[in-house]
């Protein structure tokens, strides 16, 4: 088993179903179908929570006002008096509350006078962010992965050119005026035990920001909203944390010990969609699989630059690091690293963070490939394991959610896919053979220079620092990522 409690997981627990939901539009509708459902508790853990998130925007990011999801919530605690309805996110930093509509204070103006409770997490290590994205419904179903709550992350799986739902205003003409950007995302979810474990997960995140003790809900039958189908049956789920060092709560590191683990796992194919790819350790022990003559192929998918100034000029530099260490091991021509555009070369933003580990474990959460994710801020991963009894029926099924991922990303159907892999014998192989039969959907990353300035903040990761010990002490982090290569290298041996 990958899934090892104490060590690459808090916490394993078997889901009688399961499924991967991918992107937001599908995500909100089972979201809010799922809470309607709910007989005793909500809790929402996120980064960011913008209260006038419309669960189905129409043209122009209008809709009903009762489609907003802070006006649903509020009309579901008022609705149903016994119905415990919170959310917890970050007490983030005003620069990037400026970035998401000061949520911080919007969110306690919106939900002031209301049934529903909001908190601020600010219980943190100075300068980490509580990261972790979650939706617990009576600790009997739940949804982990790496969507928030914002105006910005809705789109389909399509990514469409033009999608006037994605239009923020519209000038009299016509044309739309600073349209959101498409983005994709994937989202977990289970039922009864991993549910009930997200739900402890909350409780504890809330008495250490508020001191409030909270009780477990009654427990009910998980109610599983009828626009999902389960994908997984009997499946096994970890729950792998990420905790930075603080007052008398321990660093906790499973969603590194994960990674390594399955990196050193892995024979066939490490399939990765994230963010950000800056990790020294996760780039060592990559480039050591590459480099052996029989090892697994690695095929990433990420942005082609990131949307914020601030992570062009931190995570784009070092990103550029990372993928050169893994160009310069692949003696053996099995990597590949893609950037996807929507039909007419627009960017798609990649803010996911799934791996796939052959067709043996899926992982969704709210952890990037960075320093800070495996060492400074709260992150919370999900993964599926196939194992027991349900193993050979969850190995076809992880096998067929990569196919189809990397079917959404060219545009192209499933079977074509999974045609191109087996025919070329390989993932990598079969992207290639469609790309250059003319599925142009995703781009090889180009790599800019890195030198100067750029070359100094690849080198001290300004911007992810490594944990508490160099939040503020950079100059650290040269000594640290030397450390962390070497860490990463041994971790596959």
């Amino acid at each position: 088993m990958l899934l090892e409690p104490g060590t690459t997981c808090w916490t394993r627990e078997t889901s009688a179903r399961a499924a991967l939901i991918v992107d937001m539009a599908d995500y909100f509708d089972a979201a809010m179908a799922a809470m309607r459902k709910a007989r005793h508790t909500v809790h929402l853990l996120n980064w960011a929570f913008e209260p006038d998130t419309l669960f189905h925007p129409q043209p122009g990011c209008s809709g009903p006002e009762d489609d907003r999801i802070a006006n649903f919530l509020k009309r579901l605690a008022k609705d149903n008096p016994e119905l415990d309805v919170r959310i917890l996110c970050w007490k983030s930093a005003l620069p990037v509350a400026a970035t998401q509509k000061w949520f911080t204070l919007a969110d306690r103006k919106t939900f002031a006078g209301s049934k529903v409770k909001f908190l601020l997490d600010g219980k943190l290590p100075l300068g980490a962010s509580h990261h972790q994205k979650a939706i617990i419904i009576d600790d009997a179903i739940a949804f982990c992965g790496g969507g928030d709550i914002g105006p910005d992350r809705w789109d389909t799986h399509e990514h469409l050119d033009d999608d006037p739902r994605r239009e923020k205003t519209k000038h009299a003409h016509g044309n739309s005026e600073d349209d959101f950007d498409s983005r994709h995302e994937v989202m977990g979810l289970v039922e009864g035990a991993p549910a009930k474990a997200l739900g402890v997960l909350f409780r504890e995140r809330w008495a250490r920001c508020s001191g409030e003790i909270l009780p477990e809900p009654p427990k009910v039958r998980p109610a599983w909203p009828a626009c999902v189908k389960p994908q997984f049956r009997e499946i096994e789920v970890g729950l792998s944390r990420t905790q930075g060092a603080f007052a008398h709560h321990p660093e906790v590191r499973e969603v590194e010990a994960l990674h390594l683990a399955s990196i050193a796992a892995a024979q066939r194919c490490i399939y990765m969609e994230n963010q950000y790819y800056t990790s020294p350790l996760i780039a060592s022990a990559l480039a050591r699989r590459l480099g052996e003559p029989d090892g697994p192929e690695v095929v990433l998918i990420g942005t082609e630059h990131s949307p914020s100034f601030f992570d062009q000029a931190t995570m784009d530099h070092t990103r550029v690091k990372f993928i050169e260490r893994l160009r310069r091991a692949d003696k053996h021509g099995r990597f590949q690293a893609y950037s996807p555009v929507t039909t007419l070369g627009r960017i798609i933003i990649v803010h996911a963070k799934l791996t796939i580990i052959d067709d043996r474990l899926l992982r969704i959460g709210s952890a990037n490939i960075n320093n800070r994710s495996m060492g400074f801020d709260t992150e919370c991963d999900m993964s599926f394991e196939a194992a027991g009894r349900a193993g050979t029926g969850a190995r076809a099924e992880i096998a067929w959610l990569r196919t189809r991922l990397l079917a959404h990303w060219l545009g192209c159907d499933i079977t074509i896919m999974a045609d191109a892999i087996r025919k070329a014998g390989g993932v990598g192989a079969g992207l290639e053979r469609l790309r250059n039969s003319g599925y142009a959907r995703l781009r090889p990353i180009e790599l800019k220079p890195v030198e100067g300035l750029t070359a100094a903040v690849a080198t001290y990761h300004l911007g992810d620092p490594f944990s508490p010990v160099d939040s503020w002490r950079p100059w650290r982090r040269k000594g640290l990522s030397d450390s962390a290569v070497r860490r990463g290298r041994d971790a596959v041996k």
